[in-house]
């Protein structure tokens, strides 16, 4: 096993890479993108950075000169043989050969396209600009490179002894939360945390440990990259990126309605009926389940993204039986800032009355609250979002309000299109 906290003390050298390869990244993003290569390859997107948690200068914690480093090594990356062999020839969700030669063909000389970055009022402005199939790649890795950057920041000024005490506060937080978990009748539980972990070195012990403390409970993680080097499943389907993307393509009202079925439908095509997962909350969950064809409601489950879980997973279980279905054998995937209480809470509510399942993120791979002075290690709310698409600007309404992101007249009229009323705003923690 890596002793993370001396690895951390030998982080001084000028480079040390954050990201050494490409599939240091979520499944789910792999997935979209081979359905944005074969349906919408002349789209021209914009990503952005956007952190939620102003009070985080991150210009004035982060030095331009290594974040420019950082992200001019990932550039240089390209698959290694190795990797492509496990992503034609691995099997994912029962399926061998989920990605097509044509895309791995595409994917094995790729390199991710140039990055714009500017500083202002303590926030870095980092952009994206190019084929949709291409900039998406940069998500994953940037929010990585920026989270990381930050903790070693923070942990810059720490002693070899501080260190090791530090992480081996993190190790026993995070096994407590494991002991917890481990009683837990009827447990699915996955890794989602890349995007805002602390580390990868992190991420890689906290996934082993959910290995070895939950067993089969632990069903894999959304990290390629660790699933490859640990032989475990690859986890993830699709993210609210493709509905926003879709809906600013649409040029009338009539076709933004529809935006969010033609994504489900491009997508059921590209996978034949596999990774059947719906993802309603972009334009609000009540309206798009109210509106959804019937061929939807016969989709394997739902994944939870924001508001009230609770209240999600009721809408769902209403939905699914107006349709004449049995909500026992859905799935409903929670992955709203989750953390220990909360699964358990969750789990014994609806354990019976759905299959219950997690996507554990930035409280599993990033949780060091009340480690340090000021709580300088606590995580915060940081995400990149495509932002425009051949030069229309996207939205995101959610079912948090905190969540909503666009040009205000746009999101007036999204609101009107899909009929989202009145909505309960919730604290975005991570």
């Amino acid at each position: 096993m890596v002793d993370i906290a001396t690895r951390v003390y030998n982080h001084k050298w000028k480079i040390d890479p954050i990201i050494r390869s490409l599939i240091d990244t979520d499944f789910y993003k792999l997935l979209m993108c081979q359905s944005v290569f074969r349906n919408k390859p002349d789209t021209n997107v914009t990503f952005s950075l956007i952190n939620r948690s102003k009070h985080i200068r991150l210009a004035d914690l982060i030095d331009e000169g290594e974040l420019r480093e950082q992200l001019d090594h990932i550039r240089s990356l390209s698959l290694s043989r190795g990797e492509s062999t496990w992503l034609r020839g691995n099997m994912f969700y029962g399926k061998r050969a989920m990605f097509r030669p044509d895309f791995m063909e595409w994917f094995e000389g790729m390199r991710l396209p140039p990055y714009h970055l500017e500083k202002r009022d303590g926030q870095y402005e980092l952009t994206f600009e190019g084929k949709w199939h291409e900039v998406m790649l940069w998500e994953i890795p940037a929010l990585a490179v920026l989270m990381e950057l930050r903790s070693r920041a923070v942990l810059h000024t720490m002693g070899r002894f501080e260190l090791q005490v530090l992480y081996a506060r993190g190790m026993a937080k995070l096994w407590e939360k494991v002991e917890k978990l481990r009683g837990l009748d009827g447990l699915r539980l996955a890794d989602f945390g890349t995007r805002r972990r602390h580390s990868f070195l992190w991420q890689d012990w906290c996934v082993q440990a959910m290995h070895e403390g939950l067993g089969e409970r632990f069903v894999g993680t959304s990290n390629c990259l660790i699933a490859m080097r640990r032989d475990i499943e690859a986890i993830g389907t699709n993210a609210h990126e493709l509905p926003m993307v879709y809906a600013a393509l649409a040029k009338t009202d009539e076709e933004l309605r529809r935006a969010p079925y033609d994504v489900l439908a491009d997508w059921h095509e590209e996978h034949d009926g596999n990774l059947r997962i719906i993802l309603p909350d972009t334009y609000g969950t009540k309206g798009f389940l109210e509106n959804a064809p019937d061929w939807l409601a016969g989709w394997t489950g739902i994944r939870i993204d924001s508001g009230d879980p609770a209240t999600g997973a009721e809408i769902a279980i209403d939905w699914w039986k107006s349709r004449g279905e049995d909500p026992r054998e859905k799935m409903v995937i929670f992955s709203d800032g989750l953390d220990v209480n909360k699964i358990i809470e969750l789990q014994n509510q609806f354990k019976g009355r759905v299959r219950p399942s997690f996507g554990w993120g930035t409280l599993m791979t990033n949780d060091f609250r009340g480690l340090t002075p000021d709580d300088a290690l606590a995580p915060f709310s940081i995400v990149c979002k495509a932002v425009a698409a051949n030069g229309r600007p996207t939205v995101k309404l959610s079912d948090n309000p905190n969540k909503a992101m666009g040009p205000a007249d746009e999101i007036a009229r999204y609101k009107r299109v899909f009929g989202v009323g009145e909505q309960e705003a919730q604290e975005v923690v991570v």
